[in-house]
């Protein structure tokens, strides 16, 4: 199955043509000021909170942590949504995160900055052509990332996120179970090869971490022999084996912290560069060198939808009329059993 190579060209295009939309002006220190103040405002008055993703911007996430909100990676988000007090979720981030707010919430309103960020994960695993590719291994249990639509979930048995990826593998190895791994493939080859398992893989990748390149990374060790690489495993296979560790993005801040370099290359989004510095003010952080050209440069190393997530578009959240989420009653029940199984197993894990 090839539908994210063969899809790979019009999600490009259709990064460019967000960039394009997007005003490039940087926000004077009085424009910033007003917009946060506007945004404190509106979370008092609508009983809101900020839940928002380590890739968006450090001012998104100064001021998510600033107002009592969340900053962290797509499993615990979900998890401070479920059970946070407020009324209503704005969900910093992309698409499939306000989804997975709204299914584990459904009682909750669910704004998000705008509806337009996606994710070329989410975007390459279309329902209609999963579907018929589950259909055609029913022996298979199904795991999906979260990074996928409402419509994947409520087809799958399991819904994983990077940070507990490799124990779900390796508890359903243990069981002899073989698995439809999808939709990253880069992902699903580490665990299949850090577990053993019987893993049929989907063909997607995510358009930031291909862009990684082994070679661009040995380059930077030759000038910083003593820095440890962290890398996310939606990377490819060769930046993966040249890592000092391997893991979710909450993985690699723990790393930063816990190991003695003193300096570390990194590779994966650069919007995690604000909670490294926060975690570890004394290291020096590098991105990793990427393969980018033209069109897709810009989103090598920063997530262009992401980055939709901005101050204006906060402020607005309440204005726009077009920013909330829905997910039928039906489709976020059948959606929710893989996600709450994925949830309890996580808390199985906490030591």
């Amino acid at each position: 199955m090839s539908i994210a190579h063969e899809k790979l060209e019009q999600i490009r295009a259709q990064v460019q043509t967000h960039l394009d939309r997007r005003q490039s002006t940087e926000l004077t220190a009085a424009r910033k000021e007003s917009l946060e103040s506007t945004i404190r405002g509106l979370l008092k008055a609508h009983n809101a909170v900020i839940v928002a993703h380590y890739y968006t911007a450090p001012e998104i996430q100064a001021l998510a942590e600033a107002t009592g909100g969340c900053v962290s990676d797509s499993l615990e988000m979900a998890r401070f949504g479920r059970d946070h007090e407020a009324n209503t979720l704005i969900v910093a981030g992309v698409r499939f995160m306000g989804e997975t707010a709204k299914i584990l919430t459904p009682h909750k309103r669910v704004l998000m900055p705008t509806l337009e960020a996606t994710c070329s994960l989410d975007e390459g695993c279309p329902i209609d052509e999963f579907s018929a590719f589950c259909d055609a291994h029913p022996d298979r249990e199904v795991v999906v990332y979260a990074n996928t639509s409402a419509a994947v979930k409520a087809r799958a048995d399991w819904v994983v996120t990077s940070s507990i990826a490799l124990e779900v593998a390796e508890h359903l190895a243990a069981q002899d179970k073989p698995i439809i791994w999808a939709p990253d493939r880069h992902l699903g080859d580490y665990v299949q090869r850090e577990s053993g398992a019987d893993v049929l893989l989907w063909d997607g990748a995510c358009i930031v971490h291909e862009e990684f390149k082994a070679r661009g990374i040995r380059d930077l060790k030759q000038v910083h022999p003593d820095a440890a690489v962290l890398v996310h495993p939606e990377s490819p296979a060769n930046v993966i084996e040249m890592a000092d560790h391997v893991g979710s993005t909450t993985q690699i801040i723990w790393a930063a912290c816990e190991l003695p370099n003193k300096t570390f290359i990194v590779a994966t989004d650069k919007g995690i560069f604000y909670k490294l510095q926060q975690a570890a003010p004394d290291k020096q952080f590098i991105i990793a060198p990427t393969a980018g050209n033209g069109a897709t440069c810009r989103s090598c190393a920063n997530c262009p939808w992401m980055a939709m997530n901005d101050l204006e578009a906060m402020a607005a959240v309440f204005d726009q009329g077009d920013n909330e989420i829905h997910v039928p009653p039906a489709l976020a029940a059948r959606a929710m059993q893989p996600l709450e199984r994925m949830l309890t197993f996580a808390e199985t894990l906490k030591p």
